[in-house]
């Protein structure tokens, strides 16, 4: 009965994961036949600096939207957890973001955040909290702080969502147990829902920092890597390398690396996540 997905999983997945680490050990060109180099990819990454740069600016940015879609995502699952009038619509359009494209994200808040047309500065300049447009996409923080709002705004209905399912489970008795006993909304918070909602969050992380540590879209769309290389990611990188200057092998190499180190960062939050006796 499993052998179907387990074709489609040897198709999609293991087989191109078997040739990446194959092409990887080879000096592959994009048009040419390949060449076996053994290791030595693999020993030219820590002379990348472009590669450590880039390793950089994902890590911040990783470590930066991960608990603000967090936080984000459990106010909103705080506010639509209940059954009310109009909680529906309110989830809805929250949610809708989720189902788009990055790439048509991408291109409406680089239209919304352009200098010239966009409606972010006319709105900063008619309320005077800004004496010209901000030209967002010619300096690191304000390229960075746009890709965030365009990344809760489309990312964060589909962690509230995952946030409110576990908040519906608690028991109302729980919670108001903790009440009678004299805990505050606060205490109850940290100490009763937070770790109630461990596997939840341990989820919502899961996702969060993959997906962040795997960003190419939002980045190579609204800002290009730019200005100087500045947002460059990882997966820009790896493209670059790939399919810029052709070396198809030692792109496959990073793409190893990224995989290895994002097991280890998984295996580390489940770890830490894990449900204690």
């Amino acid at each position: 009965m499993i052998s179907p997905a387990l074709l489609l999983v040897a198709v999609f997945f293991l087989a191109p994961l078997c040739l990446t680490v194959w092409m990887s050990l080879h000096t592959w060109p994009l048009l040419g036949s390949p060449e076996w180099t053994g290791l030595d990819n693999y020993l030219a990454i820590p002379g990348d600096r472009t590669f450590r740069n880039a390793l950089d600016y994902t890590v911040l940015y990783t470590v930066i939207i991960t608990p603000l879609l967090l936080v984000t995502g459990l106010g909103l699952a705080y506010l639509v957890r209940d059954r009310r009038r109009g909680v529906g619509l309110f989830r809805t359009v929250w949610f809708l973001p989720y189902v788009f494209g990055f790439a048509s994200a991408a291109y409406l808040f680089l239209w919304l955040f352009d200098s010239s047309v966009g409606f972010v500065d006319r709105v900063l300049v008619d309320l005077h909290l800004s004496d010209a447009p901000v030209q967002w996409m010619n300096a690191a923080d304000s390229a960075t702080t746009a890709v965030l709002a365009m990344v809760v705004w489309k990312v964060v209905g589909f962690q509230m969502l995952l946030l409110m399912a576990g908040l519906q489970s608690i028991p109302d008795e729980v919670n108001e147990a903790a009440l009678m006993d004299g805990s505050g909304r606060w205490s109850t918070l940290l100490r009763i829902t937070l770790p109630l909602l461990r596997r939840h969050i341990a989820l919502v992380l899961v996702f969060s920092v993959s997906g962040s540590m795997l960003a190419f879209e939002q980045f190579y769309i609204m800002t290009g890597g730019g200005p100087g290389n500045e947002t460059l990611t990882v997966v820009q990188w790896i493209y670059n390398s790939s399919f810029a200057n052709f070396q198809l092998g030692y792109g496959s190499a990073l793409s190893v690396l990224l995989l290895a180190l994002l097991m280890a960062i998984n295996g580390v939050q489940l770890y830490l996540l894990r449900e204690r006796d």
